[in-house]
């Protein structure tokens, strides 16, 4: 769930000027903000989560009944103007990618020396004004997550990851709470999850993406 999205220059995503129109809603938006998938080599529906991939791109809204919408009209088939495959589990697909590209952003910050984790980094770096993105694992404690909520009433707060996953973007076992520091990597960060939210906040049993306004709403 996306309770509020009021990205700043410091903090949001910058757009890439480019339109595209999804698929299944005739809504245009940024590029940056849809999804885009291909036709691969042998007929089958790719995603291309970070818009590399050759041949035309398909883009839809990057939410999980988009998804399922555009597979039950067939509308990536009409688009290509060809037969397509689409392997099972499509939208589950997206989504593992999705939450593979935070992580990976995430590890990207901390070997930039631009992320840190654990409780005390974490204040330290908000207490500074050094954080742009506070990072919460969906099943950390409410104490510790409410105290440094409290302390960053202006920054986004990302919920999204699990202890596990978070773990993962500072090579251990498990991380808790996590910062973000200012810069490129934090704004694309912050791109790629607002748009996990659309497959997590829609599934049951699945962690959200909360991006709180500037007012801490």
């Amino acid at each position: 769930m996306i309770e509020a999205l009021a990205l700043d220059e410091e903090t949001g995503a910058a757009p890439s000027g480019a339109l595209r129109t999804c698929l299944v809603s005739g809504e245009s938006r940024d590029k940056s903000e849809l999804l885009r998938f291909v036709v691969g080599p042998d007929g089958g529906i790719v995603p291309d989560i970070e818009g590399r991939l050759p041949g035309r791109g398909l883009w839809l809204l990057p939410r999980r009944d988009i998804v399922s919408k555009a597979l039950a009209k067939r509308l990536f088939a009409r688009a290509a103007r060809r037969n397509v495959s689409v392997a099972d589990g499509l939208a589950d697909r997206v989504e593992d990618l999705l939450a593979r590209r935070c992580v990976d952003l995430i590890g990207l910050a901390r070997r930039a020396g631009q992320a840190v984790t654990g409780f005390a980094k974490v204040e330290a770096a908000l207490d500074k004004g050094e954080a742009a993105v506070l990072v919460e694992a969906a099943e950390g404690a409410a104490g510790g997550r409410g105290k440094l909520k409290r302390l960053a009433p202006g920054l986004p707060v990302i919920d999204a990851l699990t202890s596990a996953e978070l773990g993962r973007a500072f090579a251990r076992e498990m991380a808790v709470h996590a910062a973000l520091l200012r810069g490129g990597l934090a704004r694309k960060f912050l791109a790629e999850a607002a748009r996990l939210a659309g497959f997590r906040g829609a599934k049951d049993g699945k962690p959200g993406v909360r991006i709180r306004d500037e007012h801490g709403g």
